[in-house]
């Protein structure tokens, strides 16, 4: 028993070890992608496309919703109290500082995290990668790296989506369980935000962001030879990406309480 456990210790530590390095690569060469891999622009236009552009409509439906519901909820429960003023700042701190970055990501996770980890996967199955390497092509710049740019940047901007649509979209619903006029609302909202706020949500989205990305291309290189490998690699993907996003937010509102 002693040596079982002994071995699957052992076997924890050499994987963390060998996904610190691929984080450390990933990093280096996505730092240095925009200057040397013109080639690989395409793939970060296309990874740009799906998981930005095509999420929109979803966020659009979700943001206006979550939005229009805290407001309908919050204002009553607020009226109760006198405190019906409060609905703009309850607005701003749940929207975008946290349902926002956090929505985004399980979307973001569910629609690409699934697609890139099967496509690197399926590309070792069929010995593309060997091919990138005997010809001298780095799979890591080539492949990650604008997937790593592409994905965090998409997780920024659809949160920065998620917090426009959520925090103005209410004003329709506003009219009717508390008529007021666009300028005075507007003037709330913009009074609620605060550095701190902003911060945290463009933070949480970065990070989440690199988590998605780095969680599913490492399981997409680490499928082996098996074509069954390459669903659970795709399954392996979201639930690590859920888990360490969840575990990323509560680290990151720590910090802010603690700060």
């Amino acid at each position: 028993m002693l040596k079982k456990v002994g071995i699957a210790v052992c076997s924890k530590f050499s994987s963390s070890g060998y996904l610190l390095g691929y984080i450390g690569r990933v990093f280096k060469t996505s730092f240095f992608f925009i200057t040397k891999e013109k080639s690989a622009r395409k793939i970060l236009i296309m990874q740009l496309l799906f998981t930005f552009i095509e999420a929109l409509p979803i966020i659009s439906m979700l943001s206006a919703a979550l939005g229009s519901a805290l407001y309908l909820v919050g204002y009553q429960f607020l009226l109760s109290f006198g405190q019906e003023s409060l609905i703009y700042k309850v607005l701003v701190i749940t929207i975008v500082q946290e349902i926002g970055p956090l929505l985004v990501a399980f979307v973001v996770t569910a629609r690409s995290a699934t697609a890139i980890a099967t496509e690197i996967g399926g590309m070792v199955i069929s010995h593309q990668i060997e091919s990138y390497i005997s010809f001298g092509v780095d799979p890591i710049s080539y492949l990650v790296a604008p997937r790593f740019i592409g994905v965090t940047a998409s997780v920024f901007f659809l949160n920065l989506y998620f917090c426009l649509c959520g925090t103005f979209g209410p004003f329709f619903v506003s009219l009717i369980v508390n008529p007021v006029t666009a300028s005075d609302y507007l003037a709330g909202i913009l009074k609620s935000f605060d550095l701190i706020t902003i911060g945290v949500s463009i933070l949480k989205s970065i990070v989440f962001g690199m988590i998605i990305s780095i969680a599913s291309t490492y399981f997409g290189f680490n499928v082996q030879r098996a074509s069954t490998e390459v669903p659970v690699a795709g399954i392996a993907s979201v639930t690590k990406s859920f888990m360490n996003i969840i575990i990323a937010d509560v680290l990151i509102i720590l910090m802010v309480l603690l700060r």
